[in-house]
Formats: structure tokens, C-alpha cells, sequence
């Protein structure tokens, strides 16, 4: 459903987070062996969260991504937007140009609830929530092999 961008994205901001309440900054090296993802990409990833603000990084042997507390209350819609856009949430499931509910394509209204409730879960659901469910062991972002 999401971008692999944005799917990279999530679970890096959500180890950034998981690690940014001890103070630490990471490094993209160590957040990209932590959550399975490819070094370039998920720092060009990264890159461009801070510069939306999403994340705060800094350059230097004691750099790297944190979460400040002006970022404490974002919700996983703002990540999603900043990476995948909100085409998600106002496009047609099959990708039609003129799809409506006057004009509706064959899926068009068992999509539109999909879509609206993934919209309320990603409007609910901040980043610290999901970083909290990782830190206590009640979610993963690994794979299970």
C-alpha cells in the first residue's frame, strides 16, 4: 500500500524515535542495519524528513537523526504525506483519472472506506506511540523469519 520509500521511512523514524528518548543520535549506518534497509536510499529518505521537519539531524562525529521535542506529537499521517503524498487518500484503487461517486470505477466505493480508515488510523496514531509499542516489546520492526 505504501511506497517502499515510505515503508523505510516509518520504520526508521520509529528506531529514531525509540532511541531518540535516551538522547542518543543515530547514524544512518546503524539505523539501516537495524531496521533492514538500503543504506543510500534510506538516507536520501531521511534527508529530506529533516528538511520537512519530521526528524532533526545534525552533521558531525557526534551527528546524526534525533527527535526533538518540537517533533514529540506527529502523527504517522504527517510522515506519509511528507514521503508518499496524499494521492493514497484521494485517488482512484485502480488508478483512474475521472473516478467519482457520479462516475465511479468498479471498486471505487468499497475503496473509498479502505481509504478512510486508513486515513483515521494514520491521523490517530503518532510517532512515539509506535516507537513506545517497539521499545516495550509489544511490536517489531524486524522480520520473522
Amino acid at each position: 500500500m505504501f511506497s517502499k520509500a515510505c515503508e523505510y521511512g516509518i520504520r526508521a523514524v520509529i528506531y529514531i524515535w525509540s532511541q531518540s528518548k535516551e538522547g542518543n543520535k543515530l547514524g544512518v549506518k546503524d539505523i539501516c542495519k537495524e531496521i533492514d534497509a538500503p543504506e543510500y536510499f534510506t538516507a536520501k529518505i531521511l534527508q529530506a524528513l529533516a528538511r520537512q521537519n519530521i526528524v532533526s539531524s545534525t552533521k558531525g562525529p557526534n551527528g546524526g537523526f534525533y527527535i526533538d521535542k518540537e517533533q514529540e506529537n506527529i502523527h504517522l499521517m504527517d510522515l506519509v504525506v511528507a514521503i508518499d503524498g496524499d494521492k493514497l487518500f484521494n485517488g482512484c484503487g485502480l488508478g483512474l483519472k475521472q473516478c467519482s461517486a457520479t462516475n465511479p470505477c468498479p471498486i471505487h466505493h468499497e475503496y473509498k472506506e479502505i481509504r478512510e480508515g486508513l486515513a483515521r488510523l494514520l491521523k490517530t496514531k503518532t510517532l512515539r506511540e509506535l516507537a513506545e509499542e517497539v521499545s516495550s516489546g509489544k511490536a517489531t520492526l524486524h522480520s520473522v523469519i
